[in-house]
């Protein structure tokens, strides 16, 4: 019961993240703050309820595919401050956004190293 709890805590908070995340990269520099306390709530529920995850399911080991959805959440959520403060580089951001995500997936997907 609390795994799924946590499952969905986690796929919600990633959605969230994704989702504000390229709405960074066109939204106008008003929005800016609403849109980085967003991104930062859904990137803290994200990370806490991945840590559950990782608890409950697999007794807190650590594995190569854990650590590296730790450095895709980390570019992910390092994104919408990039997207609001360089945006002439706003094709690299989209892509490496796009990649941490897809990364993320394959690494939930296919667990390599365990």
């Amino acid at each position: 019961m609390t795994s799924t709890l946590y499952k969905f805590l986690h796929l919600s908070g990633l959605f969230l993240l994704a989702g504000y995340t390229f709405y960074a990269l066109v939204a106008p520099a008003e929005q800016r703050k609403r849109v980085m306390i967003i991104t930062g709530v859904a990137s803290l529920i994200v990370l806490a309820s991945g840590f559950a995850l990782l608890h409950s399911v697999y007794g807190g080991h650590f594995y190569l595919w854990v650590v590296v959805k730790l450095g895709c959440w980390l570019g992910l959520s390092a994104m919408a401050g990039l997207a609001f403060r360089k945006r002439a580089q706003m094709g690299l951001w989209n892509t490496l956004a796009l990649g941490f995500i897809l990364v993320a997936i394959a690494m939930a997907c296919f667990k390599p190293g365990m």
